[in-house]
């Protein structure tokens, strides 16, 4: 709860002196004859209300959904909607870790928890929240490398949402989720990058298709295979691990598959 000497206007309604009960009394006895016709107004819904009376809000916690009763002519209403917010941040230019420019977009859904708070801590709460959250989809991306950035999207976004969470907090806010919609690469990285990931591709093939030539030759000499086999096991041999190897004779393996395929 915010303390009245952090926020003067949080004073409550008991210091309004006694001109003010004078004000407050009128404005009850207005509301008793206008009963019928003011009721239509007192109904919110999806909204809490803010209630200030001479200058000072009237309780520390939000009225409404509902019926409200307002004072005329002492009572100033301010309308809070608690549903929750989507604020589309648009593309904001950032220069990566690896020194990069690139164009990150996202989306922050919030909500307002604390009605009193978001009226007495800040200004425009809406307006704070989309300047911040746009500062801070610049900063956070910015401490990553490109590949880091298009790898860790969801991991990026929720420190996004920490951040956020940790300065709105005082404002009454509670970020239900941040998410970053899209990275723009720039027109110029995207051919050497299409071109790495072909070669890469291609040297993958090129590699197959020499495994696959082994062994064909392995196959029809079988004296080389059994090499190949002393030559592997002598180089676990040398390195210093817990590896156990139990060696078999190669006609045994042979023995067993051609039992398995007479099977």
């Amino acid at each position: 709860d915010l303390s009245s000497s952090s926020c003067p206007s949080l004073q409550r309604a008991e210091g309004i002196g006694v001109c003010g009960w004078i004000l407050v009394s009128l404005s009850f006895l207005l509301v008793l004859i206008t009963f019928p016709i003011s009721i239509w107004a007192c109904i919110k819904e999806y909204e809490r209300v803010v209630v200030f009376r001479l200058g000072h809000i009237l309780s520390k916690k939000a009225k409404g959904p509902g019926m409200i009763l307002i004072l005329p002519c002492t009572d100033t209403l301010i309308k809070v909607d608690l549903r929750t917010v989507t604020c589309n941040i648009p593309p904001q230019e950032i220069l990566t870790k690896d020194a990069i420019t690139t164009q990150v977009d996202g989306a922050v859904y919030y909500r307002i928890h604390s009605a009193v708070s978001a009226i007495a801590s800040i200004t425009d709460v809406h307006s704070a929240t989309f300047l911040l959250a746009q500062t801070t989809l610049r900063n956070v991306p910015g401490t990553q490398s490109l590949a880091q950035l298009l790898a860790s999207q969801e991991e990026i976004a929720h420190s996004i949402q920490a951040i956020l969470d940790s300065t709105m907090e005082q404002w009454g806010v509670r970020v239900a989720q941040a998410e970053i919609k899209d990275v723009r690469i720039p027109v110029a990285l995207q051919r050497p990058m299409a071109a790495e990931v072909r070669s890469t591709a291609i040297g993958k093939m090129s590699a197959s298709k020499t495994l696959k030539q082994a062994s064909m030759v392995l196959a029809e000499s079988p004296a080389g295979l059994q090499l190949h086999y002393l030559q592997t096991l002598t180089t676990l041999a040398a390195e210093n691990n817990s590896t156990i190897v139990l060696p078999l004779p190669i006609n045994v393996l042979e023995s067993l598959g051609q039992k398995n395929r007479g099977g």
